[in-house]
């Protein structure tokens, strides 16, 4: 067995003598899902467990993109789409919808190291779970997937970890024959590519953080720390709406514009959303309170959140069975708010009472690697939970997911009351994530508003890593990848001497280029699709980002 190292808290895995020489390479064609021209990918073989090297192992493919101009290379660089969960073979693909920087891609081997568990990378399966069995979603949700994934798969769940994929990462540098990495991480992928940083600081040169993750908070906190950012967020969509009336024509205020919103839900759903809505405005004082104006605004802001409640009660108590989730739009809405590209499609859909996305009749009601990918991600969150429940949030999880059907509420609360993982008692401990004397000092770009990476959260992670923070305005998640570096700053992310550039660029908001998803796809001839995971409502819009945490 490999002998155990602690050092400075760290504990680090390494082999007795030199490492066993890996072959090189072959390169070849990448599954269908790479769709960029001049990609090609490799399968590197990997430990299953990286503690037993001589054990089990499995083959995780990765994808390249070599740098368009040989003469400037200056390295590979790593990427994560973040998740856990989301597609790395794909995330580096450049086509006219989600266009990476062109310096970027002159001057890097752009790698995407898909993490293990996913497709194409010792995928996990498991037995289909019935999701009417209400008692178990309740009781039982993560114990239930683990032996659902076991029945098919054996153990290969227990090495779905965090620090197993970075240690994959170093098996893929080593067959890549490179000396360094570079690393560009979104969203989870910061926990990674940190985690990578930590366990390697020899083999890290530069290092992008986008949209980071709070590392005292994986992950039952994680969830409950985006409930109130994301009803925020979806408040400055509505305000967003209504300041672009004269398109959508659905009111001239936030109110006005939610009020449109919740008709649209109850129409799906015959229930009335619980959100509360945004404070009122001047705009929305009826002519016979004008004299009262203030009194009024104050009254119903003061008093929306309550009367959102009792009329979402209300109205399931009117019609039995009704309830806010089964609302695509509602679904949709949530999902949408981090992202202010799609939010012409929300305001689209409200005013048109239109399907989100393309409705294709022969589609799978979930394609398996989307849901191979839940699934992983399941695994990966209880494998590394490190927070521990809190009982006393039990009875508003259940309220919420099975009596109100508020998203936005019940996503939090199953986590933090422990729910999500009932069953599942982590395997492992997250690595403490620190700065061992990286040559180059990271980079960490956080949106202030952003609901799904909140600032504050992402500023521990800065200190931990010792990294320069760029703050930009607004609230989008990704900076990078899904906001799209404006072409007159884009070499700037790995030249540390421009960062007060880039930070200038931020201040005058000239950083990001927010042409709309929408304008980009129907620019690309593209649709997008909302699919159901398993219960009806239970929506996720596919578009380029990953489904992140």
């Amino acid at each position: 067995m490999a002998p155990l190292l602690a050092a400075a808290g760290l504990v680090v895995v390494t082999q007795a003598g030199a490492p066993a020489a890996q072959a090189a390479p072959a390169w070849g064609p990448c599954p269908e899902s790479v769709t960029t021209p001049g990609a090609v990918c490799t399968t590197v073989s990997v430990p299953e467990d990286h503690t037993q090297p001589d054990g089990e192992r499995i083959d995780v493919t990765v994808s390249k993109l070599p740098a368009r101009n040989p003469a400037a290379r200056r390295g590979v660089l790593f990427g994560n789409a973040g998740g856990p969960g989301g597609d790395s073979l794909t995330y580096f693909d450049d086509d006219e919808v989600a266009t990476w920087p062109q310096e970027i891609r002159d001057e890097w081997d752009l790698i995407g190291v898909q993490p293990r568990g996913l497709a194409h990378a010792g995928p996990l399966h498991c037995a289909p779970l019935d999701p009417g069995d209400l008692l178990t979603l309740a009781t039982n949700s993560g114990g239930a997937l683990r032996a659902s994934c076991e029945a098919v798969g054996g153990d290969r769940w227990r090495h779905l970890t965090t620090e197993n994929t970075a240690r994959d990462w170093e098996e893929v540098r080593r067959a890549l024959g490179e000396e360094r990495i570079s690393i560009h991480g979104l969203s989870y992928g910061t926990l990674l590519g940190s985690t990578y940083a930590t366990l390697f600081p020899q083999y890290t040169d530069k290092m992008v953080l986008d949209s980071g993750v709070h590392p005292d908070w994986i992950w039952n906190e994680m969830l409950l720390q985006q409930s109130e950012p994301y009803k925020r967020r979806v408040h400055a969509m509505f305000d967003w709406i209504a300041a672009n009336d004269a398109v959508y024509g659905l009111g001239d205020t936030p109110l006005a514009v939610y009020q449109r919103w919740s008709a649209r839900v109850v129409e799906e759903s015959g229930a009335v959303p619980t959100l509360a809505p945004p404070p009122a405005r001047e705009g929305d004082v009826p002519p016979e309170w004008r004299v009262v104006a203030r009194q009024w605004i104050d009254g119903v802001t003061l008093t929306g959140p309550a009367r959102a409640q009792l009329d979402g009660m209300a109205s399931q108590l009117l019609r039995p069975g009704a309830m806010q989730s089964h609302s695509i739009l509602f679904a949709a809405t949530r999902q949408a708010a981090p992202q202010s590209v799609l939010w012409p499609e929300i305001a689209t859909a409200i005013r048109d009472g239109s399907p989100i996305g393309a409705q294709t009749p022969d589609m799978p009601e979930v394609p398996e690697e989307f849901l191979i990918s839940l699934n992983m991600q399941a695994i990966v969150v209880c494998n590394e939970n490190s927070v521990p429940p809190n009982p006393l949030a039990y009875p508003g999880f259940l309220w919420t997911q099975f009596a109100t059907g508020d998203l936005f509420d019940s996503v939090g609360l199953m986590f933090t009351s422990g729910a999500a993982c009932a069953g599942a008692p982590p395997v492992t401990t997250p690595v403490d994530l620190r700065n061992h004397g990286l040559d180059t000092q990271p980079l960490l770009l956080n949106s202030l508003g952003d609901p799904q990476t909140p600032h504050h959260g992402a500023l521990a992670l800065a200190d931990r890593m010792g990294a320069h923070v760029v703050t930009v305005e607004g609230g989008d998640h990704g900076v990078v990848a899904n906001q799209f570096i404006h072409p007159v700053r884009p070499g700037e992310l790995f030249k540390t001497a421009e960062w007060e550039h880039l930070e200038a660029a931020a201040q005058a908001g000239q950083l990001l280029d927010c042409k709309t998803l929408g304008q980009r796809m129907a620019e690309a001839g593209r649709t997008m699709a909302v699919l159901s995971t398993a219960t009806k409502g239970a929506s996720r819009m596919m578009n380029s980002s990953a489904h992140d945490l």
